[in-house]
């Protein structure tokens, strides 16, 4: 187990869950960077477990795939597909890059609701291994 390492993602995708709930509440939300920011999260939660777990990572923002690893581990994780979190993996590129692709709020809404539960879900598997929150 790496829990210092797993640790340190937690701390990341913290950040990035921030950003995105203060960013929805202004008064023109910045719907591309919120959605893109949900993405990191269920990205870096899905990490932090690989890692917890001495799995290497792969270098990729393809939630399905990085669900499927974490499911080799624990095959629990294959009702995350079950959430929508799998959505989330446009939101990767296509947001940074794309001059073109803005959201709407209804979408950011649902990207920060989608990685919530990745959170709930994640934090509940990580504490049943031995985690401990901090």
């Amino acid at each position: 187990m790496n829990e210092k390492s797993a640790a340190g993602w937690i701390k990341k995708v913290e950040s990035d869950l921030k950003l995105g709930k203060v960013s929805i509440t202004s008064d023109d939300p910045s719907t591309d960077g919120i959605c893109f920011y949900m993405q990191q999260c269920a990205e870096k939660y899905l990490k932090a477990f690989l890692t917890f777990n001495g799995k290497e990572i792969e270098k990729t923002h393809d939630i399905a795939k990085l669900i499927n690893e974490c499911s080799k581990v624990n095959k629990g994780f294959n009702s995350l597909f079950e959430f929508g979190v799998t959505e989330l993996t446009d939101y990767a590129v296509e947001s940074r890059y794309d001059i073109l692709f803005f959201p709407s709020e209804d979408e950011a809404k649902d990207s920060i609701e989608i990685a919530e539960k990745v959170k709930k879900f994640f934090l509940t598997k990580l504490i049943e291994q031995g985690y401990k929150d901090r």
